[in-house]
């Protein structure tokens, strides 16, 4: 089958950032976007167009436009931000975002009324019932579609980096998993969800949706779940194994690296450079690595079986991506890569908290919403 890639301006970048509604008092979800998202819309009944529902009605998504650099994607992003406040506020509803809720039980959790998660959630059963995460994901433009797959692999070698700096779900229904990434292991129970099969051609993608399609798996090409995944809808490259965050500068270190490696390998693309990949079998280890031990994680970084320490290589890509960084006008959020790496990444600030608090997770939540409201101070 033919799949068309749109055509998309080079190393443009779009985010979209998962959030959950929680009351004020007591920091359990909350089931009312379809109360809230009416508010924010134009008026007739229809969503805001950056604004929308997700799979639950504990979660609305904020939706970036096209833009040219990290900031200006962050900063449409607290506007909109913004706008959710002034309806959730009056209600008594906080907002929270992390890979998972901290002791929210998934059984008490209301699906959107959507035949799309409708059918979902009947072909998936208790494993899609339980899909009570929240994720990250970061689209960048990509301006030759036979770029896209070679990116892709790519990605995959810094996949379990994005991962680790990112992980915020050691909690999951009330229980401290020992994981730093609960999320990552959920998420890839879904069909088609998970590390990407690898791919080197755009015809070898059109064969594989076609043969989904064919043995009814999935309905069209946006059923495919990867980690990591071409959006042809877009014309992007769409990274969506990170787990998600609960400050601007978290948000804008993990859009300004995605930005920088991408068009890093768009660069070594145009040199007739193939960018770096690791056996599938590799990438699959050090994406199990990333989500058990996070930032503390020692993962493999070549071909070879060389290994070194995931927060060794971040500060590592800082300093090699600089240049490009500064070319895409993402320099100080890049550094903020070493912002969180010293001030602890989610998941180690929400287990010191829960210890602080006699192992209150309760206080998580609280810790979480204020960190969206004020930073990471």
């Amino acid at each position: 089958m033919r799949i068309d890639f749109a055509a998309s301006d080079r190393s443009t970048i779009g985010i979209e950032w998962e959030l959950a509604l929680v009351d004020r008092d007591t920091g359990d979800l909350v089931q009312i976007a379809d109360q809230v998202l009416p508010l924010l819309g134009p008026g007739d009944g229809s969503e805001h167009p950056q604004i929308t529902h997700e799979l639950l009605l504990n979660t609305i998504e904020l939706v970036s436009g096209v833009h040219r650099s990290v900031p200006d994607a962050v900063a449409d992003l607290e506007e909109l931000l913004a706008r959710v406040r002034a309806a959730t506020d009056p209600l008594g509803v906080e907002l929270m975002c992390a890979g998972t809720h901290p002791f929210a039980q998934w059984f008490d959790q209301k699906a959107t009324p959507s035949e799309r998660y409708e059918h979902l959630l009947e072909r998936t059963q208790w494993w899609g019932r339980q899909m009570l995460i929240w994720g990250v994901h970061v689209h960048v433009g990509i301006e030759d579609r036979d770029k896209a797959l070679p990116i892709l692999n790519g990605l995959l070698t810094f996949s379990p980096h994005l991962q680790a700096l990112s992980a915020s779900s050691p909690f999951w229904a009330g229980v401290a998993t020992g994981y730093a990434s609960n999320r990552a292991l959920m998420f890839q129970q879904l069909p088609t969800a998970g590390l990407p099969w690898r791919l080197e051609r755009w015809a070898d993608y059109e064969d594989y949706v076609q043969d989904l399609i064919t043995t009814d798996v999935i309905r069209d090409y946006s059923e495919v779940r990867w980690d990591i995944r071409p959006s042809p809808r877009w014309g992007t490259v769409e990274m969506r194994a990170c787990d998600g965050v609960s400050t601007a500068t978290e948000l804008g270190a993990l859009a300004a690296l995605i930005h920088c490696l991408v068009e890093r390998m768009s660069s070594q693309l145009d040199r007739g450079e193939q960018p770096l990949a690791l056996q599938p079998w590799f990438v699959r280890e050090n994406k199990w690595r990333a989500a058990r031990y996070g930032i503390d994680a020692d993962i493999i970084l070549d071909p070879g079986g060389a290994q070194g320490a995931v927060a060794d290589g971040l500060h590592e890509l800082v300093t090699e991506l600089a240049p490009t960084a500064e070319r895409l006008g993402c320099s100080a959020e890049l550094d903020d890569v070493r912002t969180i790496l010293g001030k602890g990444v989610s998941y180690q600030r929400q287990l010191a908290v829960a210890e602080a608090n006699g192992g209150s997770l309760p206080a998580v939540v609280s810790s979480l919403t204020k960190e969206l409201r004020s930073g990471l101070g």
